[in-house]
């Protein structure tokens, strides 16, 4: 598929509790897109001080902003404060936000953990309850981590092409032409 050409740059941020299917979906959106994908689990084994990688990530993060590119990112907003600056980053650099918010019940995706024994299960339990949920004023896209991709990207979908839908509907009225002026005379 093309990369996604939207009126504006837009950052698909990725919420939910860990085990969601945050990441399938990240990497779906971006495979879909030809966006960058930036996660917070593809750094994290190669720094182990918590503050460094939370540097060598805003680096990294402020770097693809300047590409004015859509992106996909995930594992970095579980609370709202936490979204709320990184969507204040993103409007500073001319992007509109979207948060995904992947649903999934919490035993469904505390085996998804412990099979793909990304972190531990103490880990887990501490970012759950960490996690708040999108606040209505947020606008997420609420989609099911438990359904297929192709079915949970059409809400995505809609929602991006939202913008693009409501301008074209704004259309100018018809010019008219050299021979309509002509004849007015």
């Amino acid at each position: 598929m093309k990369s996604l050409s939207l009126n504006q740059p837009h950052a698909i941020v990725m919420v939910g509790i860990p085990g969601s299917g945050k990441s399938f979906f990240a990497e779906k959106f971006a495979e879909t897109f030809s966006a960058p994908y930036i996660s917070y689990d593809t750094f994290r084994p190669f720094v182990s001080d918590q503050k460094q990688l939370a540097k060598l990530i805003a680096h990294q993060l402020r770097e693809l902003l300047k590409t004015n590119h859509s992106l996909i990112i995930e594992g970095f907003a579980y609370s709202r404060a936490e979204r709320t600056e990184l969507a204040k980053l993103f409007k500073h650099h001319g992007y509109a936000t979207l948060f995904v918010w992947v649903q999934t019940d919490p035993s469904t995706a505390h085996t998804r953990v412990r099979k793909q024994a990304k972190i531990s299960d103490e880990d887990h339990v501490k970012l759950t309850k960490r996690f708040s949920p999108p606040h209505s004023s947020e606008n997420p896209v609420v989609i099911s981590g438990k359904h297929t991709y192709a079915t949970q990207a059409k809400s995505v979908l809609k929602r991006l092409s939202a913008p693009r839908a409501e301008i074209s509907s704004h259309s100018a009225p018809p010019m008219r032409s050299f021979v309509d002026v002509k004849r007015a005379r």
